[in-house]
């Protein structure tokens, strides 16, 4: 990989962890408990209910997602940056132009 790339997913990675951390701000906001005194008919409730388990799983995600990114800025000044974990072949730059974070290429991903 070279350093204009690494410079690129570097630029990337930060991008990320920016937008990220904006829809985590959000998800927080959306998954607070609702109330039992709001006048919701049990119907809507239910669908506020399942609304709210949905977003408390991307609010996971994200999180995990985050977490990773933030370790592969600290990895991405570092030699082994951009080589897969298992074959320790180059990790395509297509991939990791999408995925920052990934430590595996995606013949050993696929494996796992």
């Amino acid at each position: 990989m070279t350093d204009e790339e690494k410079s690129h997913i570097k630029e990337q990675i930060e991008h990320d962890i920016i937008t990220l951390k904006e829809q985590i701000a959000i998800l927080e906001e959306k998954v607070k408990p609702i109330a039992p005194d709001c006048s919701l008919g049990r119907l809507t409730r239910l669908e506020a209910m399942g609304e709210q388990h949905v977003n408390n799983k991307i609010l996971d995600e994200s999180k995990l997602r985050l977490s990773r990114l933030t370790n592969a800025l600290l990895r991405v000044d570092k030699p082994m940056f951009g080589i897969c974990i298992a074959c320790e072949e180059p990790i395509g730059i297509g991939r990791m132009s999408i995925r920052p974070e990934s430590v595996r290429c995606v013949e050993c991903a696929n494996n796992l």
